[in-house]
């Protein structure tokens, strides 16, 4: 498969051959969506604590007497029916994490780049670099290459001139083409890579 290459002002300067085993394998819908759990779940802090009724600090003595006042007979007021009393079976500290192989985790971003580059949302660019982190240089940048919805960018290396000129985007987001994952490529519309990081996410997934 062969996709143009553009410059930073839109205008094509070449084509580029993508290797077919990242960019043209067959769809996993399934995979993808097993890879985005493993993400999304292992993301999760799972340190919710709520207190029970035998770690609730009040007092330990009988509310009212047994017998003789026409009420239910109570013992504390910790217990979970009482405003302030403990929680039953409320949350406590877990592991959300999930298991998933590396080599289901790479199918699934090949998956998700042949998905990119079928619908044409991948853009290759020769080269990316500014000397100074305006965002209105990264705004022109977009709009010379026709990219008017979400973009992931990915570089080879961090950046911090271009991180400071597209953090004020919303709908941007620069990304190491090393640390490219299952929910950025599944969130953002478009992905914007250079050739240097093209080359990264090949030696990857290749």
């Amino acid at each position: 498969m062969v996709v143009p290459m553009y410059n930073i002002e839109g205008q094509k300067v070449g084509e580029v051959e993508l290797r077919p085993e990242i960019f043209e394998v067959p769809i996993n819908v399934p995979l993808m969506h097993q890879a985005l759990v493993y993400q999304l779940a292992s993301a999760r802090a799972g340190t919710h604590k709520v207190k029970t009724r035998g770690e609730n600090n009040r007092t330990k003595a009988k509310w009212y007497r047994q017998k003789g006042t026409g009420r239910a007979r109570h013992g504390s007021r910790n217990a979970n029916i009482f405003v302030g009393g403990g929680i039953a079976h409320g949350p406590v500290p877990r592991d959300y994490s999930k298991k998933m192989p590396r080599k289901m985790r790479r199918a699934a971003l090949r998956s998700a780049l042949s998905v990119k580059r079928g619908d044409e949302h991948l853009v290759l660019l020769d080269a990316l670099g500014m000397e100074t982190p305006k965002t209105k240089d990264v705004t022109e940048m977009l709009r010379n290459l026709g990219l008017d919805g979400s973009v992931l960018i990915l570089l080879s290396e961090g950046d911090e001139v271009i991180q400071r000129a597209a953090r004020n985007l919303p709908n941007v987001k620069v990304l190491r083409a090393n640390y490219i994952n299952i929910k950025d490529l599944l969130r953002y519309d478009q992905v914007l890579m250079p050739m240097d990081a093209l080359r990264t996410v090949e030696s990857m997934l290749g």
